[in-house]
């Protein structure tokens, strides 16, 4: 079976390898004119950010990054970063990368056009609609690790380097207007975040399975994602280039991230407060 597809569940998603390609398209068609493509520093000189960028280019979209993002984001690279964004009179954003460049990413086209702190939406109760829906910026996300699943969520997790606290920034429109999953931008990633991203995948569908809200769809995506991990992780860490499991893993990190809707537990209880306190790679 060939593992390329167009799907609408949450977001507009162009999954299958090679499929990077489309970023140009996928840009014109959420809008963007002017991306600035967001991704964290470890990304920012590798090769399959330069060839994006060059994609973009070519596309007559510019070639312009910020990549001055924390491994866990905080409000001063959010404040970084929309200084440029405004300056630059950019209309879009790129949230290229794991689960630090795609949160930053979104929450920098969230907050371009708003005029109150990031902490005033933090997802508690309706705070969310404190937010000028005609000041979001469309995204669209590019995944470079299969994990987080932030490329389909509607939120973002921001660590308050004051407090050390990390707090999800949610609203409805934080969902990208475009992801492309492209199981090739995977390819070269090392064994430890490998694993670390496919646990943190894992986690998040074992927590939505087990979660005790009545959730049956939510449910069902929680089992197969545990499945494709339990199947395909192995796989994926032991032979980096096995684009079969690359591609399944992709597809799993999705699935968590659309299944934790029905409810997170313990684990994330436990990792966000321990990795806003030191830094730990969220996962591992």
């Amino acid at each position: 079976m060939k593992l390329t597809g167009n799907w609408s569940f949450p977001a507009p998603v162009r999954f299958g390898a090679g499929r990077i390609s489309e970023i140009g398209d996928a840009c014109n068609a959420a809008g963007i004119k002017r991306p600035l493509l967001v991704t964290d520093r470890g990304l920012e000189e590798m090769e399959i950010t330069r060839r994006t960028l060059d994609l973009l280019q070519d596309a007559g979209l510019g070639r312009a990054l910020f990549a001055a993002v924390d491994p866990n984001p905080s409000e001063r690279n959010l404040e970084e970063g929309l200084r440029l964004f405004r300056d630059g009179g950019f209309d879009g954003v790129v949230a290229f990368g794991g689960g630090s460049g795609l949160d930053l990413g979104k929450t920098l086209a969230f907050m371009a056009g708003q005029s109150r702190p990031v902490w005033d939406f933090e997802d508690v109760g309706d705070w969310w609609t404190r937010a000028d829906p005609a000041g979001i910026h469309p995204i669209v996300a590019v995944p470079t690790t299969a994990g987080t699943g932030s490329e389909v969520g509607r939120a973002s997790v921001i660590t308050n380097s004051s407090t050390h606290e990390k707090k999800i920034i949610f609203h409805p429109k934080m969902l990208p207007s475009a992801v492309i999953c492209d199981p090739e931008l995977t390819v070269g990633l090392p064994k430890a975040i490998t694993a670390g991203a496919g646990l943190d995948a894992f986690a998040h569908c074992v927590e939505a399975f087990s979660s005790p809200h009545y959730h049956p769809i939510c449910q069902g995506i929680a089992l197969e994602g545990m499945r494709l991990v339990k199947e395909y992780l192995p796989r994926a860490h032991d032979d980096g280039t096995d684009l079969e499991a690359r591609a399944q893993m992709m597809s799993a990190a999705a699935m968590g991230a659309s299944a934790f809707q029905k409810g997170l537990g313990a684990v994330h209880a436990l990792s966000h407060p321990i990795g806003a306190h030191h830094g730990t790679h969220h996962g591992t």
